[in-house]
Parts: C-alpha cells; structure tokens; sequence
C-alpha cells in the first residue's frame, strides 16, 4: 500500500480508527479500522536517517540497519508509528533522549483525507512550525502518520546492564554518560555502553554485578514525578532516575489538567481535525497521564 491507497483508505468523512500489531493498545472499538504503509523505502547510513513506512515494525527496522551498525531509538515493540503516536519513550531515556525526537519528517493523511507533509528529511532543513512534535505523542488524533523519516544513531559495540547496592543518584554522578539508571528502593540497575573495558572499568568501583538485563516493572500504572523526588516515592515501583517516569504496582492517581491546558488541546484538534472523526474518543492528556 503507497500512502495514496492510505489517505483513500481513511477517506473525508465517517469515523476512521488506525491500528498496528496492537502492542500499545487496540484501535477504538466499533470504528472502521484502516492500517498505515510498512516497508522500508531506503537507508541513507552517512545522513543518520532511514525512511520507512508508519507501519513497519520496529524489530523488522532495528534488523535492517544492523549492517550499517546503526540503531533507531524507539522501545522495541510495535511499529514505528504506533511508537511514535504513543509518544513514550523507552528504558533508555536517559542515554537516547525523548521518543519525539527521533522524528524528521513525517507524511500523514489528515482528517480531510489529505496526505499532508511536515518536517525535513534533515535536521538543518527544518524551518516553520514543529508539527512533528505535535503529531508524536497525538495518539493520531490528529493526523494518521503514513511515512516517516527518523533518525538514527550508532549501534553501541557492546552493552551491559548490572544491578547494586549502590544509590541512584551516586551512580548518576559517578558513570559517564550511563543509557540508563532504574531504582526499586533497595537496588539499583544500570545499563552502560561503549567499549567492554570501558564498562567494565566503570562497574568496578561501583560494586555493580553484570545482569541478564532491566527489573521487570510493575504493571500497575505509569506516572510522572520531578526527577529530583525519586526518594519520595513508596510501595512496589521502579523509578527512572534522572527522568522521572515512575512504573508502579498500583494505578496512577488522577491527574488534575489545567482547563487552560484542554481547552488549548481542544483548539488543535479542532484546527487539524474539525468533524473529529480521527480517532474519536481518544483524550491524549487522559492517556498521557498514564
């Protein structure tokens, strides 16, 4: 599928709900479903850029750029667009940087029915209005991505994630440049690349033991605290240190959202999709909260 067989899929009017391998979530119950373009369309390794199709999964995209040790910073599972919509970004934060910005250019078909285009195929090209921000984390409540264009970066020689007594915040201090950082109240994990002798070097003085990989993370429910709070929090959770995204055994509390903040997200869905007929139902601060 090319996106012009994409944007006659979503077509001009009715309710319209896009969905991928589900991980993230299924598409809106009762709606027509449509599914983006997969596939992808060409590696450009000197540029630091691939093109591909919303709809290719992210392990199909990681395995292509193997041979140009490259990798894409976007959590492993899914497609690329539905992490891109979701907007949450993985374990490794703290190393990579946010999910929204791994995205240049994307492609996506409004609620119109049109294929609209934003953003660059490079960093230096980009001018005007960030609209590639504003579609990452939009759930596709405002547009649905069709092709993208993301960033890659290089694929670490070697990788070790390691657990200790050690508290958080002295690791923070004491590693260079450290991917990741997780706390459950007693332990922390670290997950360091680079070179083995480097890692290893770092890991020592810390007393860090090598480890298959991350603590599983409770189930419960998702939240945001100020980085600096990390000792605040209780219960059975693991932290994000340095990040400040909390993964808990119980529910996040209600949110409070500013009526300011809605009635603003209000107007942008109503500019970019004014019958609201893209994913209807769908409140992005409602899932944000999570």
């Amino acid at each position: 599928m090319d996106l012009t067989e994409f944007a006659e899929a979503v077509g001009v009017d009715g309710p319209v709900t896009i969905a991928g391998t589900r991980s993230r979530g299924g598409p809106v119950a009762g709606v027509r479903t449509v599914a983006a373009p997969a596939g992808i369309d060409r590696v450009e390794p000197a540029e630091m850029t691939v093109s591909c199709g919303a709809g290719t999964s992210v392990a199909e995209l990681d395995e292509a750029l193997v041979e140009f040790s490259q990798a894409v910073a976007i959590p492993p599972a899914g497609t690329v667009g539905g992490a891109l919509a979701v907007g949450q970004s993985g374990l490794r934060r703290l190393g990579y940087g946010p999910v929204r910005d791994v995205l240049l250019q994307a492609r996506y078909v409004s609620g119109a029915g049109e294929v609209v285009k934003a953003g660059g195929p490079t960093v230096k090209n980009v001018s005007g209005f960030d609209l590639c921000r504003l579609l990452v984390g939009s759930h596709g409540t405002l547009g649905f991505l069709g092709e993208v264009i993301v960033r890659t970066r290089p694929r670490s020689r070697y990788e070790q994630w390691f657990r200790g007594t050690v508290a958080p915040d002295e690791a923070l201090a004491r590693l260079y440049r450290p991917t990741s950082v997780l706390w459950d109240g007693a332990r922390t994990w670290v997950l360091l690349e680079g070179d083995e002798r480097d890692v290893d070097a770092q890991a020592g003085p810390l007393r860090l033991e090598p480890v298959a990989g991350p603590p599983v993370l409770p189930a419960g429910g998702r939240r945001s605290i100020p980085p600096s709070q990390w000792a605040s929090v209780t219960g059975d959770f693991v932290v994000e240190i340095g990040i400040g995204i909390v993964h808990h055994a119980e529910p996040a509390p209600p949110v409070a959202v500013d009526p300011a903040v809605r009635r603003l997200h209000r107007r942008i869905k109503a500019n970019f999709d004014p019958t609201g007929r893209l994913n209807p139902g769908v409140d992005v601060l409602d899932r944000a909260a999570r």
